[in-house]
């Protein structure tokens, strides 16, 4: 669960990378700056603003996202004053399953057009195989055809093949 936290974290601070942390005023309490605008708020990273309520509060690291008894995540601001946390985790999951959905798709077309390569050898084994199968066949012919020249010059060959039933 921590590894999780950490990486929703990970992503957050990524997301919010254009935040100038190196023109921020020294850190000050967040409380300090309750009542007064979210800009204000804002300007230290560690702080989180809360819309219904106008506090300026600790961001919660150890949560990743703040709980309901700090803020809710509808009317909780960090970072920006303009992001929302819910709509922010809603677009991260949509992105996340496009993204997960893209990777089974190439992964599923590249299976598949393997199996079409897979499919022309199949087809070019069996093509040689019938060609196997008919000159083996002409070389049945020929040799019965030969067998049968043979017994002709040897009187072996009968017209009717239950003669020999016949005689007895």
């Amino acid at each position: 669960m921590k590894l999780r936290d950490l990486a929703v974290f990970s992503v957050l601070l990524v997301f919010f990378r254009w935040v100038d942390v190196s023109a921020q005023t020294p850190p000050t309490s967040c409380a300090a700056k309750s009542n007064t605008s979210c800009e204000e708020c804002l300007s230290n990273v560690t702080c989180l603003w809360c819309i219904t309520n106008q506090k300026c509060v600790d961001y919660p690291v150890q949560s990743v996202l703040p709980p309901a008894s700090v803020c809710g995540l509808s009317e909780a601001r960090w970072g920006k004053c303009w992001v929302n946390f819910q709509v922010l985790i809603i677009t991260l999951s949509v992105v996340a399953g496009a993204i997960v959905i893209a990777v089974l798709v190439c992964c599923f077309c590249c299976c598949k057009c393997e199996n079409i390569g897979s499919r022309k050898a199949d087809e070019r084994l069996e093509r040689q195989a019938d060609l196997r199968r008919v000159r083996q066949e002409e070389r049945r012919a020929q040799m019965k055809s030969r067998h049968d020249e043979i017994r002709k010059k040897y009187g072996l060959m009968k017209d009717n093949p239950y003669s020999r039933f016949e005689n007895n």
